[in-house]
Parts: structure tokens; C-alpha cells; sequence
């Protein structure tokens, strides 16, 4: 029989933040332990997860009574080995029989031979695997295999035996339909009792079958048991008040998250606090709100914030205003702290902060904050030169930038770094676009986030991103594996980004060069090279896979970054004109004689293209030689003014008419004659060829394997 499997582990308050990820985690993993032990038939119809602050469990259909039995075969021994001269066993096969839990008699072993010796062979039938003995494997298996991070130990009622686990577990269900399931885990057996809300419900609940568990426990348990079914819930009930309000709810997706696994019943009320604490930065009242108190904000149709929140209950009360003014009267303590932070930072400019900055360690191997802002100043100016932009503001900028760390506020709220900056610039009434770029130099600040709006915000921006790469690369502190405890590749694609997307016409090489010289001698002069040679690979790298997240296959994007494109901002114009090269009815056979005057040059002994430099037209005889180098000649150089002007595919398309000719000289030209003379200028006519044709990208990339 078949039917549906509930199990569920009633535990204390469990982890907010990972409580969604525990329980789909549990959900699927019995799943896949139940699947591969034969219990479910077929594919399985209904997977659901289950989470509340105090409970996760699974429930899963079909799932069989027993798993069907399997015939299988088990190799023995040589038949030399296992049956003496008269046919009869020996001690070796009925000690391996006796092992194996078989009773059989020797005549009814099979032998199969592979050629060389006969080996006895049992077949038979493998009874299938009861529910209750599956079960307790695959929770077993299902519980270790949890994503947690820290696990508790505690000891159970017995007062001796100590387990482990996310938080004590009081409670274990498992239910296949309306059957109970005799498993063990955690010290507790199976039963069909659980518990409801702490303040709604009254005793155990207990559940008659799987199938009713999600209905019984919201009536009479007061828990709506899916995560999803309460966000939803939630979500649908703040944006009602929001509405009635005529606000904006500020409804950050981990906020939700988090409010939905802190609540078993939720319910959403209205508060608010007193107007005057509006002057603080919305930034500083909005984080306070939902960091310290998981309250939901409420901007007017203009952005500004008002002097309401929403906040999400675990109790649904016929007389909520007892709930309410709970809520003010810590919201209004904890503005109040905000406001006292912010009125202290004010007192000093950010300006006298920054010798502050010499007492703090940015790393112990790079010097101290004031020496990081001195460096990322020198940077951002030289970038600045070079997109003209105002050097006064650049530097003055740059040189606040990190001030706000000194700040009580961004003491209390790391997160507004660079945000109370701008706050405080502008309360030193410094110019309007410093303030900005203060702000916004920590951007990007993730996948997705906006750039800087301002050159001036771009310039000290790149300083900073470029100042982090350059040092940590030059101390050797670079990201392995999954691991990068400084972001650089969160900064590597904010760099990327930044010259892409701003379009900024930047070397990459006066870049880097702007990076690490401030550094001067600190990396040593056989490090520091390395340094920087190693941080160009690892941009590229990064470029690659932002590009390819962007919609360009491997192919493509490894013809163009292959040859490190020093100019960033033309990376797209380049795969476009790849892309449409690649189009061409000439393309395919281009770029496989590319790839074979590719392997002719490396067979060659040349270390690049460029190597072969000594060609003399006059050594040309064979009339294709002559063929091609007349079409080389005709097309190089308006090739040259295609490519000058940043017309890559108008260059690319430039190239169609070397097709019969390329094609002819392969017909009936040999390249690596005898005579020295002649193959090297036929090399270095295949170079100069080649140079031409790669210059937007390795078309040899293209060639068909």
C-alpha cells in the first residue's frame, strides 16, 4: 500500500536566518533517501517542506509499505576454492555463505566462467525494505546531512545521553497516512502528537494522517506550517495597511525572510513615533527599524519616510493597542539612541576625523586607514586626469571617503558607511558632488547594483576597488577556491563594470599601473611585477564570466578576452562584430585557416605572431603567394581605418575577400620549403596575415574541431 508520509521534528525556537534553508533542506534529502532505497514508485507527486519557528518536517507522496524485492546475483569464490575433490563445500564457502546470511545448498550455486576459472555464483531474490527500517536510514541520513552551522548539544531526559542537533527537539512525528511509523532520531520515538502555537492553542495536537497534518495544525493549532504560505500571508498583509495608508512599505526580500520564520501566526499592526525624529537621515531610521526591531518602514509616493511602521505579530489580538504602544515605546528608545549618534557625529567635520584614521589597522602588512585613503586618493586622481574631470573634487572626495568610519553611527550601523558620509559632507557644507562620491565610491556594492552617477563618484570609486586589488594582490592575500574574505572578485567586477557599462575609455594597463604605483617599493621588485601580471589574469577571468553571464558563448568570449583587450569599454563592440563575422558565409573557412597559420607559426619555433617581421614581396614566385599578398595589400589598410575608427565589424567584414585567396595559397603553396630564405618570408607572410586578422579577436577560436 502507498499512501502519504508526514515526519516532523517539534523542536525549541530555531534559527531565523536559516530556517527556510533547514527545512527544505530536510524535505529533500528524505526525499532522495527514500527514492533510493526503493520506497517511492515511480516519481514522487508531492514534495512539501514545512518550517515554523518551532518545527520542520517533510511530507512526501507516494511512499510504499515496503520497497519490492529485487533479484540479484553475488559472486562467491573460485569453484576451486570453494568445493573440494568431491564436489562438497569447504570451510571457506560456508564461512562466506554463513557471512552473506544465506542458506543455501551447494548444488544450487551457479558457476559462470570468464575464460580463465569457473567461480560460483548465488542468485536469489532480495526481500524488499520495510517502511520503518528505510524510514530510520534515510532520517538518519536526512538529519546529518543538514546545512548547520553551529550544532547544540544537549543532553536528553534521561540525564546521561548527550545528542546534538540545530536546537532541542521535544517532539517526533512520522506518520504514513494514518499508520505510525516506529522510528528513532534524536533520543525520541515516533508518535502523532505535536505541539500548536505557544499562546493561541491549548495541549498537543494530535494528527490523524498525513494528509490532514497542514489542516489541523492551523485549525485548532493557530501555525500556519509552509514558509511560503506564511510569507505569502504576510506580504499580502502588509501591502493592504500599506495601502490604506496611501505608503510605500520598505520590504527588503531578507527582512520578510527573516519576520516570516520568527512567526507561527501573523498578524500586522500599524505604530508610529514622533515626528521630530524625521531629521536623522531615513537611511539611519530605516536600518534601525529593521535591524534592531524588524519593522517595516513606509515611505510617502515622494520616497520620504514617515513617521509609521508595520510590524509583524506572533499573536492575533481582539484589542491589539497594548501590542502597539509595546512597539513605539522601543522604537522610540532605540531613535532616540540614532538621534544621539547623529547629532554627536555632527559636532566634529569629517575633515578632523581623518587623523583618526592613522590609528586604525587596515592590514597589518598595507599600513594603517589613513595610508589606504592617502593611496586610493593618488589613484582616483590619476584616473581623474585622465577623464578630465574636476582634480580638486576628486581629491577632496577620495580623502573623505573613508572618514565616516570614525563616526558613532556607522560604529552602530556598519552598513551605512559611505551613506552617512554624504549625510555629514553636506552638514560641512562641502561641495554637493564630493558629498555624492562619497556615497557612492563603495559602488557597486553587489550583483546588480547601480554605478556611481557621477565621474566624480566613478573616479574615487575606481580608486578604491583598484587601491583593495593592487594591495592584496602585492601581499599575496588573494581568493581561493570559494573563498574571499576580502571580496576582490566582488571589486574586480565592480571595476569591470564600471569601465563596460560607464563606457570609460581607460587602459586596463594605465589602470593597473595607477594602482600599483603608490605601493612604491613595498611588494619588492620581483613581487610586485608578479603582483600586477597575476591581477590583469584574474580581471580577465572575471571578465569572462560577466560576459558570459551576459549572453555570449565560451567561444566567443575566449576569442576576444584570449588576446587581453586593453580597452575594457570596447569588449562589447568587439564580440558584436564577432558575432556578426561569425554569421558571414567567409567565417568558417577564415577562421580555420587562422587556426592553421596558427600551428604552422608555433611549429615554426615562434613564440608570436609577430616574430616572423623580416618579408620581402620580391621573393614571392608562386603566382597564390602573389594572390594573397595582392589581397593583403588592397585590405590592410582599409582594414587599419575600420579599426581606428571602432568599426569592428565594419574591420571584420573587411576580411571576406581573403577567403579565395587564403584557401588558394593552402592549395599550392608549400610553406616550409627547404630553402631558408623562402619559408621565412612565407612565415612572415602568414604573421603579418594573421596579426591582421586577430586584431578584434582570435578567429581561430571560431575554427571547427
Amino acid at each position: 500500500m502507498s499512501a502519504a508520509l508526514l515526519v516532523e521534528l517539534h523542536t525549541e525556537e530555531l534559527p531565523p536566518k536559516s530556517l527556510n534553508a533547514l527545512s527544505e533542506a530536510f524535505a529533500n534529502a528524505l526525499a532522495e533517501e527514500l527514492l533510493q532505497l526503493g520506497l517511492i514508485g515511480g516519481e514522487i507527486r508531492r514534495r512539501e517542506a514545512f518550517g515554523s519557528p518551532r518545527r520542520i518536517a517533510a511530507l512526501i507522496d507516494p511512499v510504499e509499505e515496503c520497497s519490492p524485492a529485487e533479484p540479484f546475483q553475488q559472486k562467491l569464490m573460485p569453484v576451486a576454492v570453494g568445493l573440494d575433490s568431491n564436489g562438497r563445500p569447504t570451510a571457506a564457502l560456508t564461512k562466506k555463505l554463513h557471512a552473506l546470511g544465506l542458506s543455501v545448498e551447494a548444488s544450487q550455486l551457479k558457476r559462470e566462467t570468464d575464460g580463465k576459472q569457473e567461480t560460483l555464483v548465488y542468485a536469489g531474490v532480495r526481500p524488499g525494505v520495510p517502511l520503518a527500517a528505510g524510514l530510520q536510514t534515510a532520517l538518519e541520513r536526512a538529519l546529518a546531512s543538514l546545512p548547520i552551522a553551529k550544532p547544540m548539544s544537549y543532553q536528553l531526559t534521561d540525564g546521561v545521553t548527550t545528542v546534538q542537533f540545530v536546537r532541542p527537539a521535544h517532539r517526533l512525528v512520522a506518520l504514513h497516512g494514518e499508520r505510525i511509523v516506529p522510528v528513532k532520531a534524536l533520543g525520541l520515538a515516533a508518535g502523532r502528537e505535536t505541539c500548536g502555537h505557544r499562546f493561541h492553542a491549548r495541549g498537543a495536537i494530535s494528527i490523524r494522517s498525513a494528509e490532514t497534518y497542514r489542516t489541523q495544525l492551523e485549525n485548532p493549532g493557530h501555525v500556519i506550517a509552509s514558509f511560503s504560505e506564511r510569507r505569502t500571508r504576510i506580504l499580502g498583509m502588509i501591502e493592504a495597511h500599506a495601502a490604506r495608508l496611501g505608503a510605500e512599505p520598505v520590504m527588503p526580500a531578507e527582512l520578510v525572510d527573516e519576520v516570516t520564520a520568527l512567526v507561527e501566526w501573523p498578524a500586522v499592526y500599524e505604530s508610529g513615533f514622533e515626528q521630530e525624529f524625521l531629521e536623522v537621515p531615513q537611511e539611519c531610521l530605516i536600518l534601525t527599524m529593521q535591524r534592531n526591531q524588524k519593522y517595516f518602514a513606509l515611505k510617502d509616493a515622494r520616497g520620504k519616510l514617515l513617521n509609521l511602521f508595520l510590524l509583524v505579530s506572533n499573536i492575533e489580538a481582539a484589542d491589539p493597542s497594548q501590542i502597539i504602544a509595546g512597539n513605539a515605546r522601543v522604537m522610540r528608545a532605540r531613535l532616540a539612541d540614532a538621534r544621539f549618534f547623529y547629532q554627536q557625529d555632527r559636532r566634529h567635520p569629517l575633515d578632523a576625523r581623518l587623523p583618526q584614521l592613522a590609528g586604525v589597522v587596515y592590514h597589518n602588512r598595507l599600513g594603517t586607514l589613513l595610508e589606504r585613503v592617502e593611496r586610493l586618493n593618488q589613484i582616483a586622481v590619476a584616473v581623474a586626469r585622465e577623464l578630465g574631470a574636476d582634480l580638486a573634487h576628486v581629491e577632496r572626495a577620495a580623502r573623505l571617503a573613508k572618514a565616516d568610519l570614525r563616526t558613532d553611527m556607522v560604529a552602530e550601523f556598519p552598513e551605512l558607511q559611505g551613506t552617512m558620509g554624504m549625510h555629514y559632507a553636506r552638514h560641512d557644507q562641502e561641495p554637493e558632488d564630493v558629498a555624492v562620491a562619497i556615497e557612492e565610491h563603495y559602488r557597486p556594492r553587489f550583483a546588480g547594483d547601480k554605478l556611481a552617477s557621477s565621474v566624480i563618484g566613478i573616479c574615487v570609486a575606481l580608486g578604491d576597488k583598484l587601491e583593495a586589488m593592487a594591495g592584496l594582490f602585492g601581499i599575496g592575500e588573494r581568493p581561493t577556491g570559494d573563498k574571499d574574505p576580502y571580496a576582490l572578485r566582488r571589486h574586480a567586477l565592480g571595476v569591470l563594470r564600471m569601465l563596460i557599462e560607464a563606457e570609460l575609455p581607460l587602459p586596463l594597463s594605465m589602470l593597473l599601473q595607477a594602482a600599483f604605483e603608490p605601493f612604491g617599493e613595498r611588494f619588492g621588485p620581483q613581487f610586485g611585477p608578479k603582483a600586477r601580471s597575476d591581477l590583469q589574469s584574474f580581471l580577465f577571468d572575471r571578465l569572462r564570466g560577466l560576459l558570459q553571464e551576459r549572453g555570449y558563448s565560451t567561444l566567443e568570449v575566449e576569442a576576444v578576452v584570449s588576446l587581453a583587450p586593453d580597452r575594457i569599454d570596447r569588449v562589447l563592440a568587439m564580440l558584436a562584430a564577432l558575432r556578426a563575422f561569425s554569421q558571414m558565409a567567409e567565417a568558417q573557412s577564415l577562421a580555420a585557416a587562422n587556426k592553421r597559420i596558427g600551428n604552422i607559426l608555433k611549429k615554426a619555433n615562434a613564440a608570436a605572431a609577430g616574430s616572423f617581421d623580416a618579408f620581402d614581396a620580391k621573393l614571392l614566385y608562386e603566382p597564390a603567394e602573389r594572390e594573397l599578398w595582392g589581397a593583403f595589400e588592397r585590405i590592410a589598410p582599409q582594414a587599419e581605418r575600420m579599426l581606428a575608427a571602432a568599426d569592428y565589424t565594419g574591420m571584420l567584414r573587411a576580411l571576406a575577400p581573403l577567403k579565395q585567396p587564403v584557401d588558394r595559397f593552402f592549395d599550392d603553396v608549400m610553406v616550409m620549403v627547404d630553402d631558408a630564405a623562402l619559408r621565412a618570408n612565407r612565415l612572415a607572410l602568414l604573421a603579418q596575415l594573421r596579426n591582421l586578422m586577430n586584431r578584434v579577436a582570435d578567429l581561430s577560436v571560431l575554427a571547427a574541431v
